[in-house]
């Protein structure tokens, strides 16, 4: 069995205020075009296929696009939600679908009810587990704590059941849409923590042959069988590094993978520069960066004229600039972005503590605010899905 592990397309999505859509639109050619040249199988995409739970009219009719083009070709093409989807919505029509070979999967009651594709060697399993909020779904898998790793569980086990009670030899593939411990992040991915824990361990993937998963949008392997495909476009400027790519998997007789990577096309590079304006502008080691996506982080230790203006005359696709004027360790004015970078909700929240009563919160009281921010995140995505 040959499928295409791919995900977090992010439909109507912007990069910066640069939209996105004709990127996609290439993508989604190029998606098709791998599909008939190396005789794929299947297709699976592991979530996020809009950004957005209510995406725009545009983002829609290029999702529809591609699903057309892809059962006019025959091959089967398995789908979950993930965390920016609205499950709801992106499941409507999935059982007139399911006739034209397009089987989503948004509902985490069907877990474990697979989508059954057969080759020479017999039947392979698809397991589809949609992003699982869980604050929204524990009640379905009766877990008694609201957690990812808990619900994730219940899910695998349910997955586990079904393919014990099948005939021997039978290979499995699951696609999950979640944050599993060892996986590169990068800045444009929404954060999922619950508890102060996003991620979960790869052992709750243990029994089956391929985990093909959605969510990082980096190209990485955890292991030999779990795999993000990552996003097949950037989506910050954190990913100027990543090499855009599909897993193109091989699953043979025996479930043993075997992985190569697809290429994706890149609109244009990514460069993220630092120096002072005037380094910049003249340094001829940068002439290459000259065509790219840039964000620049000036240096100067006074904020110079017009830098924008500027840095564009030489570097016209300048998308984002930032200042970080270099000072001694012990002088004053570190700004206030930098102060909260790389900082999560519930760390600005006890420095805040700190500051207004001169110590920050103890356990209880860190715990207290964890279960509040997981209260408003839980409260949004209640929201998303009522939309």
């Amino acid at each position: 069995m040959r499928f295409l592990h791919t995900s977090d397309w992010h439909l109507g999505r912007a990069f910066h205020r640069v939209d996105m859509l004709d990127a996609q639109a290439a993508f989604v050619g190029h998606l098709v075009e791998t599909v008939r040249e190396h005789a794929v199988d299947a297709v699976v995409v592991s979530g996020d296929v809009y950004d957005r739970a209510v995406p725009p009219l545009a983002a829609v009719e290029l999702y529809d696009d591609a699903l057309h083009r892809l059962a006019r070709l025959g091959v089967p093409t398995v789908m979950i939600s993930g965390n920016h989807d609205s499950a709801r919505r992106l499941g409507v029509g999935a059982g007139l679908l399911d006739r034209a070979g397009i089987h989503l999967r948004t509902d985490p009651a069907g877990c474990g009810i697979p989508v059954v594709l057969p080759d020479a060697h017999g039947d392979v399993a698809f397991y589809g587990l949609p992003y699982l909020e869980p604050a929204l779904v524990k009640a379905e898998f009766a877990v008694e704590k609201a957690g990812h790793e808990a619900v994730l569980a219940a899910a695998m086990d349910r997955v586990r059941a079904d393919l014990a009670g099948r005939a021997a030899g039978t290979r499995s593939v699951v696609l999950a849409h979640a944050f599993v411990t060892g996986g590169e992040q990068s800045d444009s991915e929404r954060d999922i923590t619950v508890g102060g824990v996003a991620a979960v361990p790869a052992g709750v993937f243990d029994g089956v042959d391929y985990v093909a998963l959605g969510h990082l949008h980096g190209c990485q392997a955890l292991t030999g069988r779990v795999r993000y495909s990552g996003s097949p476009l950037p989506y910050s400027f954190s990913e100027h590094r990543h090499r855009k790519s599909m897993w193109l998997v091989d699953l043979d007789a025996a479930g043993t993978v075997t992985a190569e990577r697809v290429d994706c096309p890149v609109p244009r590079a990514l460069a993220r520069l630092r120096g002072t304006l005037d380094d910049l502008l003249a340094d001829p080691a940068l002439t290459r960066h000259e065509e790219a996506w840039v964000e620049a982080t000036l240096t100067d230790p006074v904020r110079p004229d017009d830098p924008m203006a500027r840095l564009t005359e030489r570097f016209p696709h300048t998308l984002s600039l930032v200042f970080d004027p270099e000072r001694a360790p012990d002088e004053r004015g570190v700004s206030y972005a930098r102060r909260l970078a790389d900082r999560t909700d519930q760390q600005i929240a006890e420095d805040f503590v700190a500051h207004v009563r001169g110590a920050g919160p103890d356990a209880r009281e860190q715990a207290v605010l964890r279960d509040a921010f997981d209260a408003v995140r839980a409260d949004e995505a209640v929201r998303e899905v009522a939309r």
